[in-house]
């Protein structure tokens, strides 16, 4: 009997945004991985917003490259789907941008963007942000993507540029470039404030070649709530050229409405019986994550 070959994350991820605009919900933690696998999405979003917030300290770049690591092999592992992390400026210069690309494959990922600001980093939709030289930023980005070449797995080096909220719509295009000739992939412009500036963005990057052949490179939308994006569906990034958009904090924003209202009214009632309706059940838990009492639970060999 011929086995068919196990796909590499970033194979996965490539063959899925080949065939349609793909939604990448943001995993907080792997029971998080775990549900967005489970409602049949084809791969999931590591935020340095929800992972910073989740730890108890803003999105100013302040974990480490081993918290982010460790995170990334828990979701993929939970949930078995390819992920997109966020490695904020690549944790240092060069050198710590290499080392970000290899240790986030090694934990599963799929691929990773980074960002062209200065650090300490800040949310791509607040005022005040500040970009590094774009010579500063194509080092960074040759770097990681020699190292993705080294790999030979079909991991995803994405250039996400801050440009357009800081020199304007045309330094963003030029950067974005810039950052295809570097070696990028796949690209994310941030902070874009209307449908007609990413369809503008997806027209001036048809034609682009990247260093792996591609016609055009890869492009990453950012669908965050409250921020300067208006709310986009999936399908119609797709028809405007986007590969994939990410929800980076919209399930810890659900989950943590629920826990805030829960504990307001614990607080008030002293009991849960108001809320007990809203949780997830014992049953519904263990069957998300394959876990029968009585019965040895084999860990997934993904």
């Amino acid at each position: 009997m011929t086995i068919a070959p196990v796909l590499a994350p970033g194979q996965r991820l490539r063959e899925a945004m080949d065939r349609s605009c793909i939604a990448l919900p943001g995993a907080f933690n792997a029971l998080c991985g775990m549900a967005i696998s489970r409602a049949g999405f084809q791969g999931c979003y590591v935020s340095g917003a929800a992972t910073s917030v989740s730890a108890g300290v803003p999105d100013v770049g302040i974990l480490t490259l081993d918290h982010f690591s460790k995170l990334i092999r828990e979701i993929a592992d939970a949930s078995g789907l390819p992920v997109i992390a966020d490695a904020d400026t690549g944790f240092g210069e060069a050198e710590m941008a290499r080392r970000t690309v290899i240790d986030y494959s090694r934990a599963g990922a799929a691929g990773l963007h980074l960002e062209d600001q200065v650090f300490p980093k800040r949310c791509g939709h607040l005022d005040g942000k500040a970009l590094v030289p774009i010579d500063h930023a194509c080092e960074k980005i040759r770097a990681a993507s020699r190292a993705a070449q080294q790999l030979n797995n079909g991991f995803i080096v994405c250039a996400r540029t801050d440009a357009k909220g800081v020199e304007g719509f045309e330094a963003a295009i030029s950067r974005a470039k810039a950052y295809v000739s570097s070696g990028a992939e796949m690209l994310f412009p941030e902070g874009l404030t209307s449908e007609d500036e990413f369809a503008k963005f997806a027209a001036a990057m048809k034609g682009v070649k990247t260093i792996g052949g591609r016609s055009t490179p890869y492009l990453l939308a950012n669908m965050t709530e409250f921020g300067k994006t208006p709310i986009i569906p999936v399908t119609r990034f797709g028809e405007l050229g986007y590969s994939c958009v990410i929800f980076p904090v919209s399930l810890l924003r659900v989950a943590m409405g629920a826990v805030t209202r829960a504990l307001t009214q614990l607080q008030k009632d002293g009991a849960v019986s108001g809320f007990i309706d809203q949780m997830q059940t014992r049953k519904e838990l263990y069957e998300l994550i394959g876990y029968t009492p009585g019965t040895e639970w084999d860990y997934p060999a993904r």
